[in-house]
């Protein structure tokens, strides 16, 4: 038996042999069941590898046995993967490795069973549990469409190290395997199945029954094989250096060096083929001790973890989940709009959409039905579904079927009287039980619903754009909205598969209010001189998603315009903003929304405006003078100190919430952990001097709105003396 005595069994963890259960449906056929009392769904901890190890044991020792079936306690319930709060707690590289031999030489046992060995697998199946399907013969999944499978841990700062990095490659070879582990996506059951990920796609219903007759040989399923190409590309030296140089080159474009973890999977997998099983999978263990107790390891688990708690935002107060909604009504069909309702209609809730202007509702329909057919011809839907989709959206001028929806949510202009007039005029129509809420940016949730009927349903539902690929959502509550409309507001935001984050009712919220420091000192920078080019290039070497100027334009000057004079009224002179950004206003310049930004084109062809100067004021023309610390400080620390003040004033629930809508909201870099993490490496007594060295730059006091947003508050400064941190305050 594998040695399992190092890692003591957890308090409070189930009897030995309590997680792992051994059917005998038949002579010579075992049912290897998890199905751990301790875990809502099974998860490779301590308790079940050493239940599974004893299991694998009493098999070995089974002369009859011809077929093994390897399933969860339900068809679309396999496993979690591996234990994620053990890997957070790894502090040293040696205990790391470790673990990744204890979990690899459990799973070798499985893979050296003198019998047929099956996986059947449905629901979630990421990381260590797809890894030990990778040590059955072969793999049988359920279509479902909560099915996922692949290999994700490249996005929590690891890799693959119970054997991924050895047999995908074995399996499916070097470059596909090379894009499920450094991409890391969960795919569904259909594009699993094209990709050799899995060998038989079946109805959940069926799943159990499949895999019996395939391990007892009476059922057919043949595993995926690379025939010729095997010895063509994977063990080709050659085309596998090829393939290194590419695959480094896209994925240092991508991630500029700073994520260690793909660079290390990239040569795993590479010398997979053509390297001996054993070998291979020693030196997987290795890299995966080293990579546990990295920076960014420990950074990307942070924010994995915050996510999963966002996910409980839903919760009422007896643990129950809130109520969904069935019919979403949404008013304002421009692009923000559209796109929300497109969403819910493609997440399966009858959604209505209202608008005056007959163009902008068939824009919105046409951007639905495309994305639908965009989705088909990848396979990520089946034809009826893709239909089902266009067809659950409805568009009309006129306010009627409305009294049957759940949740009403406008996203109009950006006014406080119109949204007030429209909102007071469409709840004379809704049922009282429905759940009123606005899509505004700027504007408060309270101010909007003062005079409504029943105050209580109103909420902020604040969505970001592009509405598809931006994952956060904002949740505000009035200051008389009720829990459970919180509660469902975040449910709705959950249906869409976006994160929510519960903020306070303050002018900006926080993803806007923190990005305004970040986006006002580009101007001033570009006003000092700063070349448009570097002032994003530094950015993005700092690993922002996008530089200041190229988020800019994706917002769209317009809203940014907006947003900035909202803040500067509510935070005064730290948040007074650029005036060139009006001008380039004035001259019809949008952003990427009319084609007109400080960026042209698209693709490689993309490039900065030959005109900017023109529309940029020049104050002593100092950029040369600024080192690229200065420049990336003044935009990042004006951020963070914003982010110290949104803390101090309770305008979300907590410091990781923060971190983790920095993140998502805002594109923070998730491997420094969001802004208040990147704070604490620095540590507060350091920011503190470097915000006060900022603060007194002559050029700095100068300028419009002077050195304010570089004080530091009064948190920072205490936690300065003290050597506190922000996410312990």
């Amino acid at each position: 038996m594998t040695d399992l005595s190092s890692f003591e069994r957890p308090e409070g963890a189930p009897e030995p042999g309590a997680c792992v259960r051994v059917d005998r449906p038949e002579a010579g056929l075992a049912v290897v069941v998890l199905d751990p009392p301790h875990r809502r769904m099974a998860v490779f901890d301590q308790p079940l590898l050493a239940d599974l190890d004893a299991a694998l044991g009493e098999l070995e020792a089974d002369g009859g046995l011809r077929g093994v079936v390897l399933t969860g306690r339900e068809p679309t319930s396999f496993s979690a993967g591996a234990d994620i709060d053990a890997l957070a707690a790894i502090a040293d590289p040696e205990l790391g490795r470790a673990l990744a031999a204890v979990g690899q030489e459990v799973f070798e046992r499985l893979a050296r069973l003198p019998a047929r060995t099956v996986a059947a697998v449905g629901g979630p199946v990421p990381g260590g549990a797809y890894e030990i399907c990778l040590a059955c013969d072969l793999i049988v999944a359920a279509d479902h469409p909560s099915t996922r499978i692949g290999l994700p841990e490249t996005r929590l700062g690891i890799l693959p190290g119970w054997g991924g990095c050895q047999r995908l490659p074995r399996r499916i070879g070097v470059p596909r395997a090379l894009d499920a582990i450094l991409s890391g996506r969960l795919l569904a059951p259909i594009p699993a199945r094209r990709r050799g990920l899995i060998d038989r796609i079946t109805p959940p219903e069926y799943l159990l029954r499949v895999a019996c007759d395939i391990a007892m040989r009476r059922a057919r399923a043949r595993a995926h094989s690379r025939g010729r190409a095997a010895w063509l590309v994977d063990r080709n030296p050659l085309a596998i250096a090829l393939i290194r140089r590419s695959a480094g080159k896209a994925l240092r474009a991508r991630t500029r060096g700073r994520y260690p973890a793909p660079e290390r999977a990239l040569e795993l997998v590479c010398a997979a083929p053509t390297r001996p099983l054993k070998r291979g999978l020693a030196e997987e263990a290795r890299a995966l001790g080293e990579l546990a107790v990295s920076p960014e390891c420990k950074h990307l688990v942070s924010i994995f973890r915050l996510s999963e708690e966002a996910r409980k935002a839903d919760r009422l107060e007896d643990g129950e989940r809130a109520r969904g909604f069935a019919r979403v009504g949404v008013v304002g069909g421009g692009v923000t709009g559209g796109a929300i309702a497109g969403l819910a209609a493609e997440r399966g809730m009858e959604a209505r959409l209202a608008d005056l202007e007959q163009r902008a509702l068939d824009e919105a329909v046409l951007r639905h039905r495309e994305r639908q057919s965009e989705r088909l011809k990848r396979r990520r839907v089946q034809r009826h579904e893709a239909d089902a989709a266009r067809d659950r959206l409805v568009a009309t001028r006129e306010v009627v079927g409305f009294a049957r929806c759940e949740l009403l949510l406008e996203a109009i202009v950006e006014e406080l009287e119109v949204k007030r007039r429209v909102l007071a005029r469409l709840a004379e129509l809704l049922p009282p039980q429905a759940v009123i809420a606005t899509n505004t940016s700027s504007l408060s949730v309270g101010a909007i619903s003062e005079d409504l009927p029943d105050p209580s349903r109103v909420v902020g539902i604040h969505f970001f754009n592009p509405v598809a690929r931006m994952p956060l959502v904002e949740i505000v509550p009035g200051p008389a909205t009720s829990e459970e409309v919180v509660a469902r507001a975040a449910r709705f935001a959950l249906d869409l598969g976006k994160t929510p984050v519960i903020v306070r009712d303050a002018p900006g919220f926080l993803v806007n209010r923190l990005l305004g420091p970040y986006l006002d000192e580009a101007g001033c920078l570009l006003a000092e001189d700063v070349p448009p080019s570097r002032i994003d290039e530094l950015a993005l070497r700092f690993g922002m998603h996008m530089g200041p100027l190229e988020l800019l334009d994706e917002i769209g000057f317009d809203v940014a315009a907006h947003a900035a004079r909202s803040l500067h009224e509510a935070h005064g002179e730290r948040m007074r903003p650029q005036e060139f950004l009006e001008r380039m206003i004035e001259a019809g310049f949008l952003g990427k929304k009319n084609g007109r930004g400080f960026y042209e084109g698209s693709g490689r062809k993309r490039r900065l405006r030959e005109d900017l100067a023109s529309f940029l004021p020049r104050s002593g023309e100092v950029g040369a003078q600024l080192d690229d610390r200065e420049v990336i400080d003044r935009m990042i620390l004006a951020m963070l100190a914003e982010a110290a003040r949104c803390l101090e004033e309770e305008v979300v629930r907590g410091a990781g919430q923060l971190d983790l809508a920095s993140v998502l909201g805002m594109g923070f870099p998730p491997f420094r952990g969001g802004i208040l993490s990147h704070a604490d490496s620095l540590g507060a007594k350091d920011l503190v001097r470097r915000l006060e060295e900022l603060a007194a730059r002559p050029h700095v006091a100068r300028r419009p709105g002077g050195p304010e947003r570089f004080r530091p508050t009064e948190l920072l400064q205490r936690l300065a003396g003290s050597g506190g941190r922000l996410r312990g305050a």
